[in-house]
């Protein structure tokens, strides 16, 4: 049988990947597709770059840099999109689509925002949009939530998809330095970009979680209407003081299926220490599923790199590849559900979600001061499940001392923990913003 032709858009880290997985791995491809899948055309913006990148084996294959003569060819079976972006990537990925081409992309973004759009036009045209290694990298999580987990009931997914939060965080934590100097480290050793600006404030996890919201819960992709924290402006102090409580904190990524709707979230969260995702570190990913018939499952590996990213791309142009020329109706759908039975169950905005709460207050030490404070939050039905209370280490201008309290509450809505933390605020003996931090029991 003759072998799929694939059209490469972009070949850089995952694109390279992708070549070097396919040519290393041809012969176990080709037993487990049922024929051979090879690289025909690439379209990049330095050719030269991606000439070195072939070698010599690959000199015949065209490079260049016109890559609507790529999505147009009809020699082109699947197009591999890794250009990344939601500009010029969106372009070419529908005009593929409208040519009747399958795509497989690795582009988190894309989807998250336009995936809407791409999948309405791909189910128009009888066509498959694969994106195994949009979310986690070389885990394989979309299609244990497409298909593996298809019997259940989904009830919640917590993630660490973000490996450079991960890394910055392990980092304080076990060497106990600061925000500024673990995000330096992660630079020094390739873990974080130059602008990490959308790994460090949740964006990137923001994205990978809408995905995978949709897919559990057969919603469309609503990246906009997600709540979304990064962890810039977290202070090791309290990743210690967590640690005392038996919590470690984590970026995560949360979509919950809730009585009004779904909780769609990114933020630093404490995790019990017990727990096996609070154990995930460095730049490893974690992903935990709750279905109503199977229980808790857990996924973990690598998030990202070359090989393992090319790893979910490779799986996902070998099974586009077994179902080339099977009836579109019979396929999985691209958010598992029929596209005509997605839901409209509403994204519930974070002052309406669930949780319980970290709350640390520098207060000054003087009578009274814990009991005005618990007051508050029983006023708003708030109950505390811990306390930790420091000793008393600065002295402020007034000669009063000073010190920190830290609160476990137990779960309350957001809004109510809002409006109590601002009636906290306004004592005289709480000096400062009080610090929130969401939790987890992850049960």
């Amino acid at each position: 049988m003759e072998s799929i032709k694939i059209g490469l858009l972009g070949f850089g880290t995952v694109g390279k990947g992708t070549y070097d997985v396919l040519k290393r791995n041809q012969e176990e491809i080709k037993r487990r597709a049922g024929r051979g899948i090879e690289v025909t055309r690439i379209a990049v913006r330095d050719v030269a770059k991606a000439r070195g990148g072939l070698g010599d084996t690959g000199a015949s294959i065209p490079v260049d840099t016109d890559g609507a003569a790529l999505v147009d060819d009809p020699a082109v079976d699947i197009v591999v999109e890794t250009i990344g972006g939601t500009g010029i990537a969106r372009e070419l990925v529908l005009r593929a689509i409208r040519n009747g081409k399958h795509v497989v992309t690795a582009n988190k973004a894309l989807l998250a925002v336009h995936g809407g759009e791409i999948f309405e036009a791909a189910s128009q045209r009888g066509v498959m949009v694969a994106f195994e290694a949009a979310v986690a990298g070389g885990v394989p999580i979309i299609k244990a939530l497409r298909e593996g987990l298809t019997a259940n009931r989904i009830g919640w997914i917590a993630g660490i998809i973000n490996g450079t939060t991960n890394f910055i965080l392990s980092s304080m934590r076990d060497r106990g330095v600061d925000f500024a100097t673990a995000l330096a480290d992660a630079q020094r050793l390739g873990y974080a970009e130059a602008d990490p600006t959308f790994d460090i404030e949740g964006v990137d996890a923001a994205h990978k979680v809408t995905i995978m919201s949709a897919i559990a819960f057969g919603v469309p992709v609503q990246f906009d209407r997600a709540h979304v924290e990064g962890i810039s402006k977290l202070d090791s102090i309290d990743i210690r003081y967590a640690e005392e409580l038996g919590y470690r904190i984590k970026l995560l990524g949360i979509a919950r299926r809730a009585q009004k709707g779904i909780e769609l979230r990114v933020h630093p969260t404490l995790i019990p220490s017990k727990r096996l995702i609070a154990n995930v570190e460095g730049a490893m990913n974690a992903i935990v599923v709750q279905g109503d018939a199977v229980g808790s499952t857990l996924y973990y590996g690598k998030g990202a790199g070359a090989e393992p990213t090319a790893s979910a791309v490779v799986a996902d142009l070998v099974d586009v590849t077994r179902l080339h020329t099977a009836d579109p109706n019979n396929r999985v759908p691209h958010l598992a559900f029929q596209p005509d039975r997605l839901s409209d169950t509403p994204i519930l905005p974070i002052d309406e979600i669930t949780s319980s709460y970290y709350l640390r207050l520098r207060v000054a030490d003087v009578t009274g001061v814990l009991a005005n404070i618990t007051r508050i939050l029983a006023d708003r039905d708030i109950s505390i499940d811990a306390l930790l209370q420091k000793e008393s280490e600065d002295v402020s201008v007034d000669g009063r001392s000073e010190t920190d309290i830290v609160l476990v509450t137990h779960e309350t809505i957001e809004k109510n923990m809002n409006a109590a933390i601002v009636q906290i605020e306004a004592l005289d003996t709480v000096k400062g913003a009080v610090t929130k931090l969401r939790m987890e029991s992850m049960n």
